[in-house]
């Protein structure tokens, strides 16, 4: 099932965010069998084997990076990259409050876009490292971590290990996990979130989009809550619970 968040505008504002000031640097790291992957959100199951297909990769990915109800007539979703601080910033500050009033109720459905700025140079291995690991449905696990030890990895020139620490920590299989890093499998699912965030005129991180509405929020101070609330009214759902 492909959903039209990838279709919606992205506005620009001067908000605290991690900006995307040149392009080329974006393009400089992508590998050269990337491909242009149509992939897009898709809520139903799957398991992975070590033949599965890059086709397959894709799809097991992108249903790893959601969370909430199928039903939910809501969408928030977040263009994020797992370096940015002010990522981290929003992330400690109001994650887990929309987690608990929103999603884990069942009123909004929540997915994570990839858009791993050039100037980051860990944010694109920590966004494979958590793509893979979402192959195996444990892609929030990792979102968690990655943002709770940022400071250990971001400016290491070896973050392998960290990441393969995460990994383990969350019970991913180790050999279909290195399988899938080493031959950059879920590439194709980063690129095609950051070319299409790109395309739309995203350049900082993070930005929110609320659907329906097509409400586009940015920065580490974005309020979400309210604009959720908003777009629960408008489509007839019943709010979240208050704090």
């Amino acid at each position: 099932m492909t959903h039209s968040f990838f279709r919606i505008l992205f506005a620009t504002a001067l908000v605290a965010a991690c900006t995307h000031p040149d392009a080329s640097a974006h393009d400089a790291q992508k590998p050269a069998d990337a491909g242009d992957s149509s992939a897009a959100v898709h809520t139903e199951g799957g398991r992975v084997a070590a033949s599965t297909l890059r086709d397959s990769i894709s799809d097991l990915t992108d249903r790893g990076r959601i969370a909430g109800d199928s039903t939910a007539r809501v969408w928030l979703i977040m263009a994020s990259d797992f370096q940015c601080p002010f990522c981290k910033q929003w992330h400690d500050a109001a994650f887990a409050g929309i987690m608990q009033k929103y999603v884990s109720t069942g009123r909004v459905r929540l997915a994570f876009m990839n858009f791993p700025l050039g100037q980051h140079q860990n944010a694109l291995p920590a966004a494979e490292a958590a793509m893979c690991a979402g192959v195996q449905n444990k892609f929030w696990p990792l979102h968690e971590a990655l943002f709770a030890t940022q400071t250990r990895w971001d400016t290491s020139k070896t973050p392998t290990p960290v990441f393969d620490s995460l990994a383990t920590a969350a019970h991913v299989d180790m050999n279909l996990y290195h399988e899938c890093v080493n031959k950059h499998l879920t590439m194709p699912m980063i690129e095609a979130d950051r070319d299409r965030s790109k395309q739309y005129g995203a350049n900082s991180t993070p930005t929110f989009i609320i659907v329906p509405g097509n409400q586009v929020l940015m920065g580490a101070d974005a309020n979400v809550g309210p604009a959720l609330d908003a777009a629960l009214a408008a489509t007839g759902s019943p709010a979240g619970k208050p704090d």
